[in-house]
């Protein structure tokens, strides 16, 4: 057990971690999900409505609605909408309404989100004293106090945090029932399961790590005990299953349907399923006809898997249609401080050099991390470091075995490991208060990042405050403004009064003004809009011609300041493009024409303007015009590089077959 000093030194890391997390929060605007979550957790509270945000699991959503339960705040009506759309804009409209730029109750809701930072603290110091001693403990507490990665992410009421807490608190509940099993233990490590379930869908990965590390057991059991040990744990890791399935149903409060008495998902789960493998949906389906895991739950794990399926990727300043084997591996070269990089590769030294033991101690962290980095790498979902956020945790603990252990050996190692978490912590502390667009000083730190990566790596749409702040100082400069949670957080409710520029997601959720061809003045662009992370392909990006271009200023290093004369005929298309198609949808379909055939005469070769007028003309009967359009708009996608053609070329393929 650490001695007094210890814990005082503990508590003395909190309250710093603390103090920089509550600043950070305060300062930043809503995060891209964070509506979302936030009105999906009231609703689930007030009305036990678990279908507005099923892509997501209760536990986080549930723990940020707590401080609201005192609270008789409005909600807006709900429209039947998809419920992606219903979530994220009755989301908008309900804090828009009830706190407005204030972020009263946003702030009070990221602080007991807050509490699961302090939990993972406090988890990450107990493993680490647990298997290496306590000096090891408070230097895994140390990096994670200071890591730019984890201060991103500690107060957003997002699951990135929970889950790295309850896979740590998981795994470690195992190891100490491996290490003395007693019934006491094992439910300890169920209910930990459970709550790793409630946090995020990737915690069904526990159970495959689980059998990893049972492997290992058996391994290095003696020979005679080998079939005990398998009984005995593979009875454990059922058991734990039960009971965390027991604790996932509990956050449903025991009912299957995702939704109350009255109401349905949007989507049913029959129809979600279907873009998935046969044997993926006969699977699901199963398991949904059987009842053994919540309607909701399963819409989630549905949803996962199809939004991988298609998820683009933004790294070294270009645009894949798909994932990359190699994105996360550098991600955590740009991400990760070289302090800590630095002590990862002393641990990996510790071991090769026998001062850092192998056995069960790091076979418990090892195996999960090398398990957790795999299913990341070949999933294809390349959209932040903060997706590996329990590998970076178990890197904390590795690091510091081995410092500690090479330590023990020579004071010469101390002084070494001490400059190194030094540097690890003036590393973080320059990219303060933006840990979230941090990158280390051999990529050209926080100001060069938006070059290398992009969506929480650098722009999670946290700077509309510095935005305002950035008008405020120039209230005669009309201004252009593309940004990246637009309109799923609303500028306008900050006071920023600049004209919206279409986006991808304002393609689905609608909300650009008509943009001009020709700009003359000032335009702002998020660093996820100006890499054009969400299409498929550099191209298809209207904003790509900023790239080449130096800004005059830089807000928080992810929203840049441009001013000049700019050629924005691909923007202007497709927000002609964009509102033709929101017109059709109204059933206003010879507006929609006059708007869609506006877009074409700017650029007669734009994919969206094209399908725009396709539309148009279909939806009037003029088929021969529909078919014109769509053909020369499916000869413009097969231009573009396989992958990319996906997200085209089979949606006008389906039009044209109609016709």
């Amino acid at each position: 057990m650490a001695k007094r000093w210890v814990w005082l030194a503990v508590v003395a890391l909190l309250a710093v971690q603390a103090t920089q997390v509550v600043y950070i929060v305060h300062r930043e605007s809503l995060t891209f999900d964070e509506d979302d979550h936030m009105f999906a957790g009231y609703m689930m509270v007030k009305t036990g409505d678990y279908g507005l945000n099923p892509e997501h699991p209760p536990l986080v959503k549930l723990l940020a609605a707590v401080p609201l339960l005192v609270e008789n705040l409005w909600t807006p009506p709900l429209q039947g909408r998809d419920f992606k759309i219903e979530a994220y804009l009755s989301g908008r409209d309900w804090l828009a309404h009830n706190d407005g730029a204030s972020q009263r109750l946003v702030f009070r809701m990221r602080l007991f989100a807050g509490l699961l930072a302090v939990g993972l603290s406090l988890m990450v110091f107990v493993a680490t004293e647990e298997w290496f001693g306590s000096g090891a403990g408070l230097i895994a507490l140390l990096l994670l106090t200071f890591d730019p990665t984890v201060l991103g992410h500690s107060a957003l009421v997002t699951t990135d945090i929970g889950v790295s807490l309850f896979f740590l608190a998981s795994i470690f509940a195992f190891y100490c029932y491996v290490k003395r099993p007693t019934p006491g233990r094992l439910l300890l490590a169920g209910v930990a399961a459970g709550l790793l379930l409630a946090t995020k869908h990737s915690g069904i990965l526990l159970g495959p790590m689980l059998v990893l590390l049972i492997g290992w057991e058996i391994a290095f059991a003696p020979k005679g005990l080998r079939t005990r040990v398998a009984t005995r744990l593979g009875s454990a890791l059922v058991a734990i299953v039960v009971i965390g399935v027991v604790v996932l149903w509990a956050f449903y409060g025991f009912r299957y349907a995702a939704r109350p008495a009255g109401l349905a998902l949007s989507t049913p789960l029959a129809d979600y399923v279907k873009p998935l493998s046969p044997f993926n949906a006969a699977g699901v389906m199963m398991i949904a006809h059987l009842h053994l895991l919540p309607e909701s739950y399963l819409m989630g794990l549905v949803d996962v898997k199809r939004m991988a399926q298609f998820y683009p990727t933004f790294i070294f300043g270009k645009v894949y249609a798909h994932g990359l084997w190699w994105y996360f591996p550098a991600v955590i070269v740009i991400k990760t401080t070289l302090g800590l990089l630095a002590l990862a590769a002393l641990a990996v030294f510790a071991v090769a050099k026998g001062a850092l033991l192998v056995g069960r101690e790091l076979a418990f962290i090892l195996l999960p991390c090398g398990f957790y980095l795999t299913v990341a790498i070949v999933a294809g979902m390349d959209i932040g470091a903060r997706h590996i956020l329990p590998v970076y945790v178990l890197a904390f603990i590795f690091a510091a075995g081995g410092l500690a252990a090479l330590a023990a050996r020579s004071r010469r190692w101390a002084w070494i490991g001490a400059v190194l978490i030094l540097a690890h912590i003036v590393s973080s502390l320059t990219v303060f208060p933006n840990p979230i667009a941090y990158a280390n000083e051999a990529w050209g730190g926080p100001e060069n990042v938006h070059n290398l990566l992009s969506d929480a790596n650098v722009d999670w749409a946290q700077q509309l405050f510095q935005v305002k702040a950035w008008q405020d100082q120039h209230p005669a400069e009309e201004c252009w403004f593309a940004y990246f949670a637009y309109p799923e957080v609303d500028p306008a409710v900050y006071g920023i009064r600049c004209h919206a520029l279409p986006t991808a997601d304002t393609g689905w959720l609608g909300g650009s003004a008509m943009t001009p061809p020709v700009v003359e003045g000032t335009v702002l662009l998020s660093a996820g809009d100006l890499s054009g992370c969400e299409w498929s392909n550099d191209r298809m990006n209207p904003y790509r011609g900023f790239q080449t271009r130096k800004p005059a200023e830089s807000i928080d290093s992810s929203v840049f300041v441009y001013r000049g004369r700019f050629d924005l005929r691909q923007a202007a298309v497709l927000s002609r493009a964009q509102h033709a198609d929101a017109l059709l949808g109204s059933g206003k379909a010879t507006e929609a024409l006059a708007l869609a055939r506006e877009a074409v005469a700017l650029d007669t070769t734009d994919i969206a303007g094209l399908t725009a007028l396709g539309n148009a003309a279909a939806a009037l009967g003029q088929k021969d015009d529909a078919r014109q359009a769509w053909q020369t708009a499916l000869t413009m996608a097969q231009h573009m590089e396989q992958e990319a053609q996906a997200a085209y070329a089979p949606d006008l393929e389906a039009k044209l077959s109609k016709l």
